[in-house]
């Protein structure tokens, strides 16, 4: 017999983990709230279909996405990632893959089919008729997929298919996933690319949706077989075979390029950290700097660059020589490094640069001063209140506090008249009568402003 299974620290200790396996199981179970398999492959087979309302909203979630990237503003393209009803068609697919469902799978990559022609369609019209052309930031930003776009898809997929499982279907995930995974825009920007004649746009935009929808489908299919949804009967086991193949190869077809998209992102990332590194540290003389850096990662034939414009007193030779064997102490041994130095020419632009600079400073300065004094037009007075306040303490011994404001006097037409000042004294209760002749006389003179209105607040 075991030895540990007599001892009781043994048994204490496999009661221990059973305690911390059931606490993790009820922390981790998707049973709770769990809706029926019917009713998710009711409400997600609704979403698939595409016609009326759902086709209508289609077109205006890609008009407002095109019009977005358009003028680069990502509050539109996020405003139209949550109307766009583009994930319903994807879900479907995973779902019916799951559940051996190939009624829905046939519906689902009709309808999918058919939301991408038009959606392109649509962008494209837009962008063929739109009179900005130029691409923006959040277009080139849906250009080149990479192994974390295929992670996003593939974790947002998850979030959307196991809120989609519950009863209460009203929460924020759904939004948020249709926010992360960015569906809607890629395919604008293949419309952009299709319009504008740029097919390499085109290309990358239409690959990173497809690897969105591929792992969104993915994740809906993991998660239907982790919930143990009831399968259909499948009399012919060879068509269903060959649809899961099919599946896998898909899934392989769009992962592994992306495997090496993100790989190169990732090297030409670590590239430009060395150069920036490399620039700062060896680069750092007195009396030049370097006012553009241009880095190139090595593609092709063609070696990885750095290259720099500097202005100041030129470099010798010798030392952008031994600047170029600093290469390889940061990583940079097989970069080239090129050096462009100002020459006569760039410093008569830069005599310019300073005087314009000089002019610009000048005007500065100037509304400086006027703003300066039209502050001092409404100072209360050139000497500090607290000093005021005090000495009326003293020689007034019946007030009990002082407010003063500075303020403009203004005709009925609105013309201002003068400067004046108010002063609104609180007395003390039983204390002395205020003289308040004599008080205003003395705030005229302490203040230096003829016109004093007084107002004593027990009167």
């Amino acid at each position: 017999m075991d030895n540990n299974e007599t001892m009781p620290g043994g048994r204490a200790f496999r009661t221990w983990i059973g305690e911390v396996r059931e606490f993790l199981k009820g922390r981790f179970s998707l049973d709770e709230d769990k809706a029926q398999r019917d009713e998710v492959v009711s409400a997600i087979g609704k979403g698939v279909e595409f016609k009326g309302v759902n086709l209508w909203v289609l077109i205006f979630a890609t008009m407002i996405a095109s019009l977005g990237l358009n003028v680069n503003s990502a509050a539109v393209i996020i405003g139209a990632m949550l109307i766009s009803p583009i994930m319903g068609p994807i879900m479907g697919v995973g779902l019916s893959l799951g559940i051996n469902d190939f009624e829905l799978l046939k519906k689902s990559l009709r309808n999918y089919a058919l939301m991408f022609i038009v959606a392109i369609v649509t962008s494209t019209i837009y962008f063929l008729v739109s009179p900005l052309g130029e691409a923006r930031s959040e277009l080139l930003a849906r250009t080149v997929p990479t192994t974390y776009d295929v992670l996003i898809a593939l974790f947002g997929g998850l979030a959307g298919i196991v809120a989609q499982s519950r009863k209460d279907r009203t929460s924020t995930v759904i939004p948020g996933v249709a926010i992360a995974t960015a569906l809607i825009p890629p395919l604008c920007t293949a419309g952009y690319g299709l319009a504008t004649g740029q097919y390499r746009f085109f290309i990358g935009a239409f690959y990173l949706f497809f690897i969105n929808s591929v792992f969104i489908a993915l994740a809906t299919y993991a998660i239907v077989l982790f919930l143990r949804y009831e399968k259909k009967t499948f009399i012919d086991k060879a068509r269903e075979r060959n649809v899961r193949r099919l599946m896998m190869v898909i899934t392989l077809a769009t992962f592994i390029p992306s495997v090496f998209v993100g790989f190169r992102m990732v090297r030409v990332s670590y590239f430009e950290t060395r150069a920036d590194r490399y620039v700062a540290q060896v680069f750092n003389f007195p009396h030049t700097r370097v006012i553009e850096c241009n880095k190139s990662y090595a593609k092709g034939d063609r070696p990885s660059r750095v290259e720099l414009l500097l202005v100041g007193e030129p470099l010798d030779e010798e030392v952008i020589e031994n600047a170029r064997t600093q290469l390889a102490a940061f990583g940079l041994d097989q970069a080239e490094l090129v050096v462009r130095q100002a020459n006569n020419g760039d410093r008569l632009d830069f005599a310019s640069l300073q005087q314009s600079y000089q002019e610009l400073l000048a005007e500065k300065n100037r509304q400086i001063a006027e703003m300066q004094s039209r502050l001092a037009r409404y100072r209360v007075t050139d000497v500090e209140v607290d000093d005021i306040s005090r000495e009326v303490g003293a020689i007034m011994p019946g007030v009990e506090a002082i407010s003063l404001t500075k303020g403009i006097d203004f005709d009925v037409s609105g013309q201002p008249l003068d400067t004046l000042l108010v002063c609104v004294v609180t007395p003390k209760e039983g204390g002395d009568a205020i003289d308040r002749q004599t008080l205003a006389q003395w705030l005229r003179v302490r203040t230096k402003v003829s016109n004093v209105k007084l107002f004593v607040e027990s009167e």
